[in-house]
This record gives C-alpha cells, sequence and structure tokens, in this order.
C-alpha cells in the first residue's frame, strides 16, 4: 500500500448539509452543525467527507442551482465558519471535497444577470443563447417571434429553452429554466471558473465530486432530437421500471431525445484541463471524482479524473450475486492502466440502501444492509458511503404535495395528474419518485424532531417518524448490537486488513445463486483474503479449492474470529459475511 494515493486507500462519507446538523436551532442543516459532529465523524471511522453544495443559492434546486461559486449560503454560515469546519476535519485526519457544478449556474449568479442584460455584454456569450426560429408565415406581421430554437426537451420536464424578452432571444437550460447552462467555449468564463475552482484549493480543500459532467456540452448545430416517444411518455416507461434500469427500447428512446445534449466532442478536453489546474497542488494530491458512469472519464488513467462512480452497480432492486459477478468483470476489465474503481449503493438522488436493496422481507433487512455495506467495503475500489445509512435510515414518503423541496419530484405529480391520475395516486407515484425520499433530515435521538432541531421547529423536510422506533444516533451509540456499531466495526476492520484496500479481485464459485465470494490478494502484505457474503436465508458447506485450504477467520457475523477453517468444508450461515485470511 506504499504507493498508494490517500484517496485510493479512503471510504469517503457524504454530508447532504442542509439535513445532516442543524447548529443554530432553524431548522436547516448549517455548517457548524457540521462542525459539532466532526467527533462524531472521525470516531465511526471514515476518511473523508464530500459536501453537496454549500454555496450561495436560491435553492430552486436545493443548492445546485449556485450564486457564487466562492461563497458559503448565508442560511448555513460564513465563510469563516466554513474555514473552522475544514480546520477541524483535516486535525481529525479526514479530507475534505466539495461539490462542483460545471454545467450551470442559478439565473440569479451576478454572471447570468450581466449575459442577459443586452446582447453585447461581454458576458452574454458566457452562456448559451440563440434566436428563436423563424415565426410561420401566417404569424409575420403579427409582432410574434418564432418559438425556441429546437424541439430539445429539459430532463426536469418541458423545453430546454426559455424566452427573454428583453433581449429577445433564448436562453438553453438542461435542467431547470432557473439553471441556465455555461457556455464552456468561451476562454473568459473558464478561467474564472477555473479561479473558483482555485479558490476552494487554495484554502485547502482536497478535491470535487464533479456535478453532471455528461451536460456540459451540447451539439452547437442544434439539430432537432429524434425520438419516436414524447417526453410524458418517456415518463410513464421510467416510472413503470423505477428504480431498476429501464429496458432496451427505453434507453434508445432517451439517446434518440437526449443525444444531442451529452457527451459531445469537448467535455474529456475539459476534464483534462481541469485535472492539470488539480494537479498544481500536489501538498496533499487532490482528486477529482466524476458523476458519470462512463469508463472513458478516465481518460488514459492518469490524465482525466481520479474516479468515476460505478453506477451500473445500483442499477437493480435487488444485489444478486450474478449481477454483481458481471458488473465486476465488465468494470475492472475495462479500466485502463493505473485506474482505480469507485463503488457506491447512493447518494442523495437515489433511495436510500436499505430500502432499495431487501428482498421484500423486512426481517431481512437489516442483515441485508450489513451485507450491502460489507460489499462497499471489500470489492476493489474506493467506496463512497451517504450520511444515514449507518444507522439504518430508510426512505420516506411524503403525504403532501406542498411538502416536496424537489423539482423533479413536483414535475413528475403535476404530469402524472394533467395525464388524469387521481391526485391520491399521483402523490403516491411521486413521493416514491422524488428525491426528496432520501434527503430527510439525520436522526440523531429519540427526541423531538429527532434531535436534529429543537422542538417546535419546522424542519427544512418532515423527519421520518422511525426515529422513535431506534433509527438514530443516541441509542444505537450504546447498543454493541446496532447498525452503527457494525459500520464502525466493519470500518476498522478495513483499515487493518491491506488486501481489502489493495488487494486485486478474483471471483470464485461463478456460477454460485446465493452468495457471492471472491479473493482479494495483496501480494505487498503478502496477505489473500476469502470473502463470502450469503445474499440468502438459507446456510450453505461450499467447498473452495484452494491453497492453502485453510483460512483464519477476521470478520465474520456468524463465527468467532481468530477461529481456524477448513476450507473445503466451509459452513456459512444465513445472510453470512464471512472474510477469512489465507494460512
Amino acid at each position: 500500500m506504499t504507493n498508494l494515493k490517500w484517496w485510493q486507500k479512503a471510504v469517503f462519507y457524504q454530508i447532504y448539509p442542509r439535513s445532516f446538523a442543524d447548529g443554530n436551532g432553524d431548522g436547516l442543516g448549517d455548517v457548524p452543525g457540521m462542525i459539532d459532529r466532526l467527533d462524531y465523524l472521525q470516531d465511526l471511522g471514515i476518511d473523508a467527507l464530500w459536501l453537496s453544495p454549500h454555496y450561495p443559492s436560491p435553492n430552486f434546486d436545493v443548492g445546485y442551482d449556485i450564486s457564487d461559486y466562492t461563497g458559503v449560503a448565508p442560511e448555513y454560515g460564513t465563510l469563516d465558519d466554513f474555514r473552522r469546519f475544514l480546520d477541524g476535519a483535516h486535525q481529525r485526519g479526514l479530507r475534505v471535497i466539495l461539490d462542483l457544478v460545471l454545467n450551470h449556474t442559478s439565473h440569479l449568479h451576478p454572471w447570468f444577470i450581466e449575459s442577459r442584460s443586452s446582447r453585447d455584454n461581454p458576458k452574454r456569450d458566457w452562456y448559451v443563447w440563440r434566436p428563436p426560429s423563424q415565426p410561420s408565415p401566417r404569424s409575420q406581421g403579427e409582432g410574434r417571434v418564432g418559438g425556441p430554437p429546437n424541439n430539445w426537451y429539459s430532463t426536469f420536464g418541458g423545453s430546454a429553452w426559455e424566452y427573454d424578452s428583453a433581449t429577445g432571444q433564448y436562453y438553453y437550460h438542461f435542467f431547470l429554466k432557473e439553471q441556465p447552462d455555461l457556455n464552456w467555449r468561451n476562454a473568459a468564463l473558464k478561467e474564472a471558473m477555473w479561479e473558483a475552482v482555485r479558490f476552494w484549493l487554495d484554502m485547502g480543500v482536497d478535491g470535487y465530486r464533479l456535478d453532471a459532467i455528461g451536460t456540459i456540452y451540447e451539439n452547437p448545430a442544434l439539430p432537432d432530437h429524434r425520438a419516436e416517444m414524447t417526453q410524458d411518455e418517456m415518463r410513464r416507461t421510467f416510472h413503470a421500471s423505477f428504480p431498476d434500469r429501464p429496458d432496451k427500447k427505453f434507453v434508445k428512446q432517451w439517446e434518440l431525445m437526449y443525444g444531442e445534449q451529452v457527451e459531445q466532442e469537448g467535455v474529456h478536453e475539459l476534464m483534462q484541463e481541469l485535472r492539470a489546474v488539480v494537479d498544481g497542488y500536489r501538498d496533499p494530491p487532490r482528486v477529482l471524482v466524476g458523476e458519470n458512469d462512463y469508463i472513458s472519464y478516465y481518460g488514459d488513467g492518469d490524465n482525466e479524473l481520479h474516479l468515476v462512480f460505478n453506477f451500473p452497480l445500483m442499477r437493480t432492486s435487488r444485489l444478486m450475486p450474478a449481477w454483481i459477478r458481471a458488473n465486476q468483470q465488465v468494470r475492472l476489465a475495462a479500466l485502463p492502466p493505473g485506474a482505480w474503481p469507485c463503488n457506491t449503493l447512493n447518494n442523495h438522488d437515489s433511495p436510500r440502501m436499505y430500502s432499495r436493496f431487501g428482498d421484500g422481507q423486512a426481517a431481512h433487512d437489516a442483515a441485508l444492509a450489513r451485507l450491502h455495506l460489507a460489499l462497499m467495503l471489500t470489492l476493489r475500489g474506493t467506496p463512497f458511503l451517504y450520511n444515514g445509512e449507518e444507522i439504518g435510515m430508510t426512505n420516506y414518503h411524503l403525504t403532501d404535495i406542498n411538502l416536496f423541496r424537489d423539482p423533479p419530484g413536483v414535475w413528475f405529480y403535476n404530469s402524472e395528474v394533467a395525464d388524469g391520475t387521481l391526485p391520491d395516486k399521483a402523490l403516491a407515484a411521486a413521493a416514491e419518485y422524488t428525491r426528496d425520499r432520501c434527503r430527510t433530515p439525520m436522526q440523531w435521538a429519540n427526541a423531538p424532531n429527532a434531535g436534529f432541531s429543537p422542538a417546535g421547529v419546522s424542519t427544512w423536510l418532515p423527519v421520518n417518524p422511525n426515529y422513535a422506533q431506534g433509527v438514530n444516533v443516541a441509542e444505537q451509540q450504546s447498543d454493541p448490537d446496532s447498525m452503527l456499531n457494525f459500520y464502525k466495526r466493519m470500518l476498522r476492520f478495513r483499515k487493518q486488513t491491506p488486501a481489502l484496500i489493495a488487494g486485486d479481485y478474483t471471483p470464485l464459485h461463478e456460477k454460485a445463486e446465493d452468495y457471492f465470494a471472491f479473493l482479494r490478494r495483496s501480494a505487498e502484505a503478502g496477505q489473500t483474503c476469502l470473502v463470502v457474503l450469503n445474499t440468502s436465508d438459507k446456510a450453505h458447506t461450499l467447498n473452495f479449492e484452494l491453497t492453502p485450504r485453510a483460512a483464519r477467520c477476521l470478520f465474520s457475523t456468524s463465527k468467532t474470529e481468530g477461529a481456524r477453517h477448513d476450507l473445503v468444508e466451509l459452513k456459512i450461515a444465513p445472510f453470512e459475511i464471512y472474510i477469512g485470511e489465507l494460512v
């Protein structure tokens, strides 16, 4: 492990600042609240933090519409508060990476306010402006303008073009109309963004998670999309398969609808430029993590991003052994030389792991949640965890559309109602679909508002009431068998086991349907570990034809650690996590 970078050895933990810790009692998470919880994070055993946006924002998209790239949202605190948080994290051995939104700003960012002020403003070309399409002959002479430049859609619903009457042109937005896309073909805009990147790196931030990088460029020729489905038909088809990956027909139609708006020429050259900026900071080295699942964002393995999320692993409702093996076979084989894998099962955009990957029997959910953590911590690559998973937080389905804060969720509800769906059914569907379900406040105690905010305060999203059934930090801290203490135990175990960090990966028993078995081998450390994850409620007696044929149990949810086991007849209990060192 001597030649590994810090981010190759780390376990990352995502903090959604608005929902993590309320330090001033106003119902919103904030930076002082995060400072108060640094000791908790250190004790948990993670190594690095990823913060979702903490920047000033009008919050049309809960912070992903940024109005100042070099500030802190007033509701979260001050720049001095952030410096105290960063210093406190570093003092505890915790790295910190920030969310970097490259595709768009808020429509209230000073750059866009200038850009839309006139057609000859110096910042006009910092965004994507186009004249209307030609009006139809019958509208000539009526003072009417033509329509949008083409038929592109916003992924959040409706046209991707918004008309600005003051200047008589349309601006482009892949997401909300309040999130105008930046024009990265403008050199001055690019340099301004690189300066914002350097601002935080100069402060000591350890890198960035890059938001929505596939949308940065669009086809400048603006050809119409060629999808045979409408956006509403796409929405209905997507919902029918959610959260699983839609069928091939849907994927093809999605590519026809949005293909000219994503993954366009120039994005990899831009990532190489950003990598050059970040590589200027070497003490310590900084990291770039891409919100994208294309291996191509690794570049040649050393010139684009350091990590790219393995999102295909999580595009299923059940993490069955065949699914995991197939994912690893494809993913690891595709990596360029020197590239490092990166795995996750959840984040602020995805259903809670506890809720998503169960087997339909509530009695098994806790065991499966532990097993899925073990999967993250034993697969080859850097794991990313999400705040609240360590106490088994679950999805929370909102029961009032007025409580929704997620724009796609509101759009989905309104679209369903417009289709003729009864409001109650539309609400139930939207509550399942909206990202609000996994963004509810962190549950710190069995107390009003789960200890997130004082009693009587309205939190920005409702608190999941299951905090009163033991899904909270305070009660789990003192319970040795709790989910929280299992997380601590596993995280500490991983740090002490070189093969799980640096070792290669070899699948075993590749036709097994009920369990996933593999080796992690580190030649440098002289250690080989056998990992067996039983995804079923059945016991198994397994024969591993390995040399040596015995293993010392390092970690198990069923066996005594330190015991020696014959691998020709290894008994595995239902839902057991077994990790043994070959001896």
